[in-house]
């Protein structure tokens, strides 16, 4: 069968490729080998500049730029030529080295340093390097802006609504009022907090040979400061340097970016199940798309389908992102290759966190607030008023105050004003200027510092 959208094993590559196919250009295996490429040349310009390596003259710039330009330029059609390759030697990061020599072996500058291509390297010292550009370069050009548009919308929405009154629900009952801006206000503050530890977790690597330290290297070059050499590479690229390490770096910082994701994928899946509530409540309504069908039989239906999509791609993402960080600081001895599937899941596991994302943020555009809904909630609920009756009494010094409004309201509901003014009314060593301030008080305007704090 051709492979197409309707062909395609994942979802990621079939129904959804059109909303998460920018993560392709780092986690496919095309952009894994220019990844390589990338690596590879990196190496060679680093062992070029060490004058205690005189058989790689320096660089010059022309040499430089076909070099770079290999991994810039890399097609379709030159990652063919590289699988054909693994497909006769079966070994992918040799394939590359072996590619990268015949395209050296042209350039009068390039040809008689070919060897130098893959120095001293084992293969997980190009891979590691390249896993961590892939998460660093994904992270900042496709899913932090993403979750900063995220983060924009719950926060308009949140000074929108700022003083718009909601009766809470702790419990799912009724509790001391809100209002709905200060509610998405903390998921937005949640969310915020969450994208700086993401964006604060450093990714590290290693360049130190087989099994870190340096032996084929010392072996063939014993005057040469090899970790500066290897700690040069790894930060021209971007990474931080870690100098201890088996055959593979330890992945440590991989499990604290993808801890940091699923954290982040916690917040908004509490946000998906929130809003499916407030949606469900009717404290939001969700604007239509004309053609659109909610039910293949109930033709009322406009169900919250984006914030549903949203928590079952959460749930995959965090399902894969957990196993990622549980299962790839854990090697045995010096190396086993279980990190090497398990690595190439990578962009499985962030395309269905986008994916999220996405349908999350669409889902956020299409709600409107309903007032009167909200309105009619708090008017059903004087009972919530039994709080600050009873905190009053304490200051006050009254006898029993939470018992006396226990006996008043609880497991009451629809305590009516008049009932609870008619306690109020009738306190006696409660000052007046106290006993009017109660009594001004109602469901919808008993909300503390909720607006102020959601407009923030």
């Amino acid at each position: 069968m051709k492979l197409s959208p309707l062909s395609a094993l994942s979802p990621l590559d079939g129904r959804y490729r059109n909303k998460v196919g920018a993560l392709a250009r780092y986690f496919s295996e095309q952009g894994l080998i220019s990844y390589r490429l990338r690596v590879e040349a990196e190496w060679l310009k680093v062992l070029s500049r060490e004058p205690r390596i005189p058989e790689v003259m320096p660089l010059s710039a022309a040499a430089t730029r076909y070099l770079d330009g290999l991994a810039e330029n890399f097609s379709p059609a030159d990652g063919e030529a590289v699988k054909a390759i693994e497909a006769r030697i079966n070994h992918d990061v040799k394939a590359v080295e072996y590619w990268l020599k015949q395209r050296l072996a042209g350039h009068p500058e390039l040809a008689p340093i070919r060897e130098f291509v893959h120095f001293a390297c084992t293969s997980e010292d190009i891979n590691n390097l390249c896993h961590g550009l892939m998460l660093e370069h994904s992270r900042r050009d496709v899913m932090l802006p993403m979750l900063g548009k995220l983060a924009g919308a719950l926060g308009e929405l949140a000074r929108r609504h700022a003083e718009l009154p909601m009766l809470s629900r702790t419990h799912g009952q009724p509790a001391t009022p809100t209002t709905l801006g200060k509610e998405l206000a903390n998921f937005a503050h949640r969310l915020e907090r969450g994208m700086a530890r993401l964006a604060g977790v450093a990714l590290t690597g290693k360049m130190n040979g087989a099994v870190g330290n340096y032996n084929a290297h010392l072996a063939a070059y014993p005057g040469v400061d090899w970790e500066r050499l290897a700690q040069n590479c790894v930060e021209e690229l971007g990474l931080r340097f870690n100098p201890y390490t088996t055959q593979i770096e330890p992945h440590d910082s991989m499990a604290e970016l993808f801890d940091a994701y699923a954290g982040v994928n916690a917040v908004l899946m509490d946000l998906d199940r929130d809003v499916w509530g407030y949606v469900s409540l009717g404290y939001f309504t969700q604007r239509t798309v004309e053609a659109e069908v909610g039910s293949s039989t109930m033709p009322h239906k406009v169900n919250p389908i984006d914030f549903e999509n949203s928590e079952g791609n959460l749930g995959i993402a965090n399902a894969l992102l957990r196993h990622l960080s549980d299962k790839l600081p854990v090697s045995r001895w010096q190396r086993d290759l279980t990190d090497s599937t398990v690595l190439r899941n990578m962009g499985v596991a962030l395309g269905h966190a986008l994916l999220a994302y996405d349908a999350c943020l669409k889902g956020l555009g299409k709600l409107e607030a309903d007032p009167v809904r909200l309105r009619e909630d708090l008017e059903n609920n004087w009972e919530v008023l039994a709080e600050p009756v009873q905190t009053a009494m304490r200051r006050y010094g009254l006898p029993n105050p939470y018992e006396q409004l226990k006996a008043l309201t609880r497991g009451k509901g629809g305590i009516s004003r008049e009932t609870l003014h008619a306690f109020i009314a009738q306190l006696e060593g409660l000052p007046e200027d106290a006993k009017a301030r109660l009594l001004a008080l109602t469901p919808w305007n008993y909300l503390g510092k909720a607006a102020e704090l959601a407009r923030r």
